[in-house]
């Protein structure tokens, strides 16, 4: 199912230039490629995962590079199951080889925020899992792709990403999955994290970080995903003016275990959104209220908690989504849940 390809120590040492410098003395980068625009060419298949290796011969300089081709799909054909399989696939390489320094996946960028996010959550190892891609495809003029791999390697292989959670490297920044966003649908500096800030840049020089996220990740406050198959049905219900909440409902109708609906600023909801959401909530499905305003908090009342309804906090509704469907794995319970939207 899946394949690796190592770079050879003469050829590291080759490329390094520097005589006695063996390629065991390099720190050891284990690359997962899934696909996305990174490895995209217009007409023509995708680049596999040692075609991108092949194509940045200066991360030879960087580390011992290992492959290992996941999928090649863009990244809005990527699933939750893709989820559950890349993460189980990474805890098996940390728990296999104590000596990888890190760990890249190259990815599409339309759904980039959810695998980390899923990534970050889930990834119990203190080494870095980094995430990376590209808005140009590898044909492109000035094509982004080899940069980006080539500062999230450097990423990973650097001892102080440890105990960071899921990182996020384009356009030599830096970012904590949890708080990432794609802003612009073009742009190479797309990837912000605007309310909280990037924790730290890639120069010539090296790896700097220069701020550390408080909130939790990975570990044990939030459910196992070994040996776990699918993961719980979410769905994302979006409110606008004059909603009659009808979609919502359905949903409701439908059996979901828990439902995240993207409200207004603050969470407000629309007339009969807000009777849907509390008549729902009551029912015993949580029922998570994140907003369409991409920056400031959600928060939620002890009442609204006590009926089933949970604050997003600062999370938007795609993220709060991943994290309701984890911690549905464990419980229903509001107050479980929001303990966790508190904390994550």
């Amino acid at each position: 199912m899946t394949s690796s390809w190592l770079f050879r120590a003469g050829v590291v040492a080759m490329l390094i230039g520097m005589p006695g410098l063996a390629a065991q003395e390099l720190p050891r980068v284990h690359v997962i490629a899934t696909g996305g625009t990174i490895a995209s060419r217009p007409g023509a298949d995708q680049l596999t995962g040692q075609a991108l290796v092949e194509a940045v011969p200066e991360l030879a300089e960087v580390a011992q590079i290992e492959v290992e081709e996941f999928s090649r799909v863009g990244s809005s054909s990527i699933t939750p199951d893709h989820w559950l399989r890349l993460s189980q696939r990474i805890a098996e390489l940390f728990s296999t080889e104590p000596d990888l320094a890190g760990i890249v996946v190259t990815h599409g960028t339309d759904t980039m925020e959810e695998t980390a996010y899923f990534l970050h959550l889930t990834v119990k190892d203190r080494r870095p899992v980094v995430v990376t891609g590209s808005m140009r495809s590898a044909t492109a003029v000035s094509a982004d792709g080899p940069a980006n791999f080539l500062a999230a390697v450097r990423v990973a292989a650097d001892p102080a990403s440890v105990e960071r959670g899921g990182l996020v490297v384009l356009n030599d920044e830096i970012h904590s999955a949890r708080d990432v966003r794609k802003t612009d649908n073009n742009r190479l500096d797309t990837f912000v994290s605007s309310e909280w800030g990037a924790l730290g840049i890639v120069d010539l020089d090296g790896v700097h970080f220069r701020r550390r996220i408080v909130t939790r990740h990975g570990g044990s406050a939030l459910p196992s995903i070994a040996g776990v198959e699918s993961l719980p049905n979410v769905p994302i219900v979006a409110d606008f003016a004059g909603n009659d909440a009808s979609v919502l409902k359905s949903w409701a109708d439908a059996g979901v275990p828990g439902v995240v609906v993207q409200a207004f600023g603050g969470g407000r909801a629309s007339p009969a959104m807000r009777r849907a959401i509390a008549e729902i909530a009551s029912s015993g499905v949580p029922v998570v209220l994140a907003s369409r305003v991409p920056e400031g908090r959600v928060m939620g009342s002890a009442a609204q908690i006590a009926a089933g309804v949970v604050a997003a906090g600062d999370l938007p509704p795609h993220k709060a989504r991943v994290l309701l469907m984890l911690m549905l794995l464990r419980t229903r319970d509001a107050r479980e849940i929001q303990a966790a939207f508190d904390t994550h």
